[in-house]
């Protein structure tokens, strides 16, 4: 009997030994960020992608470690802030927003969730940090800041003759007046006289660029949403008349605009995350610049183009 006993014990003693060296590890928190778009359209698109691609390489995938809850608004003022409003009251640890009015809707609302900012010209002229440099706010991230000198430029290179530019632009949105301005400097230097087209919906820009034939040389517009959600619409006028149209981004390109000197919003999209990262490791917005893409890449329309007759210079398809 006194050795069954011993052996009971030494049993149980192995049982709690066991249970003390595999006991199951503690549940990981699932970080949960809430994701708001402005409108549908490739570059935004672009940006949420590499966003989601960025996070996933530092560890973070949704569905296992992550939980993102993404809205878009669909081009609508009015959806932003209702969306702001949901993200807001589902208590996320972290809200992503795509463009300067989905923004300013969520930055409006919470002065304590981090927010991580990107396609978003002019962060402290949208009113969303005290300085670009030093943000001071729960607000941070990625300037899609392009070299509108550059895309000006660009146009004068390839329409030599043009005298007049249109610039077409939605009103309402900060980060194209912002553009608008260092274009038409540029415009200014370079000789060219200028004239505002602007929008404030979709339904207008047909009419509006419709209006432009004949009255311009070209065509420039910035990295605007609006235009970039129905630059198909533009083209269908533009390409028809001979008149080239100078983008802000590559997305446009693809819908029908001649070219630019643009940014990757994808890889704009990636640097997001890793700031994304630095927050849930516990950095504060609030200390951390704004940051930019350092590297624009020049984009054509082959087909827009040949449509206009236009050839472009070797130097820059290489």
């Amino acid at each position: 009997m006194k050795k069954i006993a011993k052996f009971t014990l030494a049993l149980a003693a192995l049982a709690v030994a066991g249970t003390a060296t595999f006991a199951k590890p503690k549940k990981q928190k699932v970080i949960k960020i809430g994701a708001i778009q402005l409108v549908e359209h490739p570059a935004l698109d672009a940006s949420y992608k590499g966003f989601v691609d960025g996070l996933k390489e530092a560890g973070y995938e949704d569905g296992k470690n992550l939980k993102i809850i993404y809205e878009n608004a669909q081009g609508e003022q009015a959806n932003c802030v209702t969306i702001a409003d949901k993200l807001i009251s589902q208590r996320c640890d972290m809200i992503f927003a795509i463009a300067t009015p989905a923004a300013q809707a969520v930055a409006n609302k919470t002065e304590t969730t981090p927010i991580l900012i990107t396609a978003v010209t002019d962060p402290k002229t949208a009113g969303l940090v005290e300085s670009n440099e030093k943000p001071g706010t729960n607000v941070t991230g990625t300037s899609d800041l392009t070299p509108c000198a550059a895309q000006i430029q660009l146009l004068k290179r390839l329409v030599p003759n043009a005298k007049k530019v249109a610039m077409l632009y939605c009103s309402s949105e900060e980060n194209s007046r912002f553009q608008i301005n260092l274009a038409k400097a540029e415009c200014d230097k370079q000789g060219l006289s200028y004239v505002d087209a602007t929008v404030s919906n979709t339904n207008e820009v047909q009419q509006v660029v419709q209006s432009l034939v004949g009255k311009v040389d070209a065509i420039y517009t910035p990295t605007d949403n609006m235009i970039a959600s129905t630059m198909a619409t533009v083209s269908l006028v533009t390409t028809p008349a001979k008149l080239p149209v100078i983008v802000g981004e590559d997305g446009m390109c693809q819908g029908g605009g001649l070219a630019t000197y643009g940014i990757n919003y994808y890889e704009l999209g990636k640097q997001t995350a890793k700031m994304a990262v630095e927050v849930i490791n516990g950095k504060k917005p609030k200390n951390m610049p704004i940051q930019y893409l350092d590297k624009c890449d020049f984009s054509y329309n082959k087909e827009t183009a040949e449509a206009l007759g236009i050839t472009i210079p070797a130097d820059l398809l290489k």
